[in-house]
C-alpha cells in the first residue's frame, strides 16, 4: 500500500508559488525543525481552502493575504470564528475532521503541512511540542477575550477593539489595509453590517480613525481609539 498522501488541489484560479527564502522561516513551520517543510499553494479571493466536515489531514500557515474560518448556523446565519493573517497557523483540529470552513479573504498564499508529520515531530522533539503548546494557549486566550468582547461590550467597543487588534497583528504601525469586509466584521463581532458601518463612521467623526476614500486603508489614532474602548 502506498504511503503517499495527496495534497488538496486548488481550483484553476489558484496556483502554486515559490515561498520567499527566509520569509516565515522559508518553507518551514518552525525554525527549530527544518525538516517540517510545507508545500506552497495560492488561493484566489473567496476560494474555499477546506470545508466543514472534511478530513483534517493538513495544517496551513498564511504567507500572504488573509483567511477566514466560519460556521453556518442551523438558521442559516454565518458566524466567522477567526481571521488568519500572515504568520498564523490554522486548520489544526482536535478531532479528525474540520469543524469550520476556511476561505481566502483575498488572494492568499499558504504553506500546507501534513498533520501527521507535525504530530510525529512533536512526539520526538520537545521544542516543537512547546511551540505547539504556546500556539494552543494563545488561541485559548484569544477565544476567551473574544467571548468577553461579544458578551460584555457595546458595538463601539467591539469595533474599536477589533480594529486595534488587527493593527497589532499587522505590525502595530497604526496604518493598514483591512483585508476583510464590513460584512465579515459584522459576522465576527455578532453585529449587523449597518451597525458596523455606523460605528466606523462615528469613530471617524470622533477623530479615532481616518479612512482612504479609494481603498480599505485606515489610520488609527490610538489614544482616541483606546478611549472609545475604555469609555
Amino acid at each position: 500500500m502506498s504511503s503517499v498522501i495527496s495534497l488538496p488541489q486548488p481550483s484553476q484560479a489558484a496556483a502554486s508559488f515559490n515561498a520567499p527564502v527566509g520569509g516565515i522561516h522559508g518553507s518551514g513551520l518552525f525554525a527549530s525543525c527544518p525538516e517540517l517543510i510545507g508545500t506552497p499553494f495560492a488561493y484566489a479571493r473567496e476560494e474555499e481552502i477546506y470545508g466543514e466536515g472534511e478530513d483534517a489531514e493538513f495544517v496551513y500557515k498564511v504567507v500572504e493575504g488573509a483567511v477566514r474560518t466560519h460556521k453556518v448556523l442551523s438558521d442559516g446565519r454565518r458566524q466567522i470564528t477567526g481571521f488568519h493573517l500572515p504568520g498564523d497557523l490554522f486548520g489544526f483540529e482536535q478531532g479528525e475532521t474540520h469543524r469550520h470552513t476556511a476561505e481566502a479573504l483575498s488572494d492568499a498564499k499558504v504553506l500546507i503541512f501534513k498533520r501527521r508529520q507535525i504530530e510525529r515531530a512533536a512526539t520526538h522533539r520537545a521544542e516543537v511540542a512547546c511551540q505547539l503548546w504556546s500556539m494552543a494557549t494563545n488561541n485559548l486566550r484569544h477565544a476567551q477575550d473574544h467571548m468577553l468582547l461579544l458578551g460584555r461590550r457595546s458595538a463601539t467597543e467591539r469595533v474599536a477593539s477589533f480594529l486595534m487588534e488587527v493593527d497589532e497583528r499587522l505590525g502595530g504601525t497604526g496604518t493598514f489595509a483591512l483585508p476583510m469586509t464590513r460584512r465579515d466584521i459584522a459576522d465576527y463581532l455578532g453585529l449587523t453590517i449597518e451597525t458596523v458601518s455606523r460605528t466606523i463612521t462615528q469613530l471617524e467623526a470622533d477623530g479615532a480613525l481616518l479612512r482612504s476614500s479609494t481603498s480599505r486603508h485606515v489610520s488609527l489614532r490610538r489614544n482616541r481609539m483606546r478611549r472609545a474602548v475604555e469609555d
